[in-house]
């Protein structure tokens, strides 16, 4: 079956399985901010449609400013991007040819930009049910490659790797000439998350790529950043189309950067409720990975194989992300976003549901 190689637009996850996208439905297949986006956006909104005649700034000075005032780094370690998306595209054609491990589950992007760019592509498959990396496992592949990319908090499992760990990643790394790409597309979800941007200052090796479109809601917009040594944002930058990134994206990011209120409500928003949809996994006996993040991977251990499940929430309007593309978890996990109060009560209603049947 030809499965979509991402979340959200679930009329084509439909569509291959041959079914009609029901009247209702709630889509957990898209990891995005349940709050919505800053109210502030709306606000000025307005504003923003009296720029719409002007060329985007290619510099994207005003953004880059917040950022480097955020981070604490030199202007000429960040690169604006439009998403996370584009950066990802971009680090492919900067390692073009070049022999490439990717930390396993993790987002398809890496594989499939890699594979554009006849990178040739090692695995490093982490182990289910609690995925730990361990750098004695990682070390002897590290001799024969180039890069690494890494996702941290990982999509898809949620989890977060220790400080201790990934420094020890890139460390070795560097001894062995290996760039690292680190994707920290859902750090700000993370009430005390340890930012691995100062770093850069320390290793020649470290990538960072940042989402903007996650938690701010804005994946319609698109925006993100890459933080390295200024050498390789130089060249990053030269692989970049002209006018990459819209005004009002660059607009609305700068107003979300501001917004620190927003940031905390929503970590705390979904600490709160991932307590509350944990407790209730345990007691009905399903398995989920240890998350801390917006997402989480959640199976029913009394299969092995997930589908008749993941059958079942759709035809009852649940629309979770099938992990049929993630090396490695080949459909045998479910990835759920987590949504409103709402919408998550509506998701345990069916969950007991399909309990009571099996």
């Amino acid at each position: 079956m030809n499965w979509p190689s991402h979340g959200s637009n679930p009329q084509h996850l439909f569509k291959s399985m041959g079914l009609s996208l029901p009247d209702k439905y709630i889509d957990f297949s898209a990891n995005i901010n349940p709050i919505g986006p800053p109210s502030v956006l709306k606000e000025k909104w307005n504003d923003f449609y009296q720029e719409i005649n002007v060329y985007p700034d290619p510099f994207a000075e005003q953004l880059k400013s917040r950022i480097v005032e955020s981070e604490q780094i030199s202007d000429d370690s960040i690169l604006i991007g439009n998403g996370g998306a584009e950066l990802i595209t971009l680090v492919a054609r900067f390692l073009t040819g070049k022999k490439v491990i990717v930390v396993e589950p993790t987002f398809s992007e890496y594989e499939k930009a890699c594979r554009a760019n006849h990178c040739e592509i090692q695995y490093h498959q982490l182990k289910e049910p609690n995925f730990a990396l361990s750098m004695d496992e990682l070390h002897p592949k590290l001799p024969s490659a180039d890069a690494l990319f890494l996702c941290n908090p990982n999509n898809p499992t949620g989890i977060q790797y220790s400080v201790s760990t990934i420094l020890s990643i890139i460390e070795e790394c560097e001894k062995q000439n290996c760039f690292v790409i680190l994707d920290e597309a859902f750090y700000d979800f993370l009430i005390d998350y340890h930012s691995f941007i100062p770093y850069i200052n320390r290793f020649s090796n470290l990538i960072i790529i940042r989402s903007m479109t996650k938690m701010f809601a804005i994946p319609g917009l698109r925006l993100g950043y890459a933080a390295a040594p200024p050498n390789i944002i130089a060249e990053l930058s030269t692989l970049q189309p002209h006018w990459s990134i819209n005004t009002i994206a660059l607009l609305a990011g700068d107003l979300c950067l501001q917004n620190k209120k927003f940031i905390k409500q929503t970590q705390v928003y979904i600490w709160e409720e991932r307590e509350r949809l944990l407790t209730f996994f345990m007691k009905k006996h399903f398995v989920i990975t240890p998350s801390q993040v917006n997402f989480y991977l959640l199976r029913d251990p009394c299969l092995k194989n997930q589908f008749s499940f993941f059958e079942f929430l759709l035809h009852k309007g649940i629309i979770p992300r099938h992990t049929f593309n993630f090396p490695g978890l080949e459909g045998n996990w479910l990835r759920f976003a987590i949504k409103s109060k709402e919408e998550n009560s509506k998701l345990m209603e069916v969950l007991l549901e399909w309990r009571q049947l099996h």
